[in-house]
């Protein structure tokens, strides 16, 4: 299966194609262009206007010189870095302990990563921090005064810019994993310390030769997550 990077998407087909593509080609993508998805996902819906969203978008030099940093600390296990926020329960129950476990088994089969390679599972994790790739990464912050309605908020705005990105034929990857070394991040770019980093995210043209991009997590159909009260 190659990846789609079509043009001209129908809004049904930009939601169906968006996946979290973890390998990109070197193709350069114009500023024009992430200006456009983004002059699109501003209209994404938000409770009393307050469009709680920042964004911080890196390319060229500014990006290589902040996934150096972000590697190097990675790969030396440097002490004082943790994630801002939880994104993940404390404890696991199914039916989403088992979603997990199977997602992770097909990503690591189509990456190359044998069961207990925890060297592998390493490297593979941080390719997060070179944007597995992609030329352009963006930053995701809200202000922590917030409450959880803008959240929410942030939510649609990130798969309206993630919807958008596929009108344009590019493809995205949300990436939580840059939350670990926020403080990091903050010394190369201006994220006030009153904001929290929600999460970075790779924009650009995916690579149809990359077995990793074969992934295709199943979907629960809608019978399963969904109740009607319909008279």
């Amino acid at each position: 299966m190659s990846v789609d990077n079509s043009v001209a998407c129908t809004p049904a087909e930009a939601i169906r194609s968006r996946r979290s593509v973890r390998a990109f080609l070197p193709a350069p993508v114009a500023r024009a262009t992430v200006e456009a998805i983004l002059e699109i996902a501003r209209f994404a819906p938000n409770g009393s206007n307050l469009q709680p969203w920042h964004v911080q978008v890196v390319a060229g030099a500014h990006r290589d010189r902040l996934v150096e940093a972000i590697l190097a600390a990675d790969a030396a296990d440097a002490p004082g870095y943790e994630e801002e926020y939880q994104y993940y329960p404390e404890a696991w129950v199914e039916p989403y302990l088992g979603r997990r476990r199977q997602l992770g088994k097909a990503l690591y089969q189509l990456a190359g990563v044998a069961r207990g390679d925890t060297a592998a599972m390493k490297r593979q994790a941080a390719r997060n921090y070179a944007f597995f790739d992609a030329p352009v990464g963006l930053f995701f912050s809200i202000d922590r005064r917030q409450g959880y309605g803008a959240w929410i908020d942030m939510g649609g705005f990130l798969q309206s810019v993630m919807i958008a990105a596929r009108g344009e034929g590019l493809h995205t990857c949300p990436q939580a994993a840059f939350t670990k070394y926020h403080r990091l991040i903050r010394q190369h770019l201006p994220i006030p310390e009153e904001h929290i980093l929600v999460c970075g995210m790779a924009m650009g043209y995916a690579d149809p030769a990359a077995a990793v991009n074969r992934l295709e997590p199943g979907r629960a159909e809608v019978g399963e997550f969904t109740s009607f009260h319909w008279d």
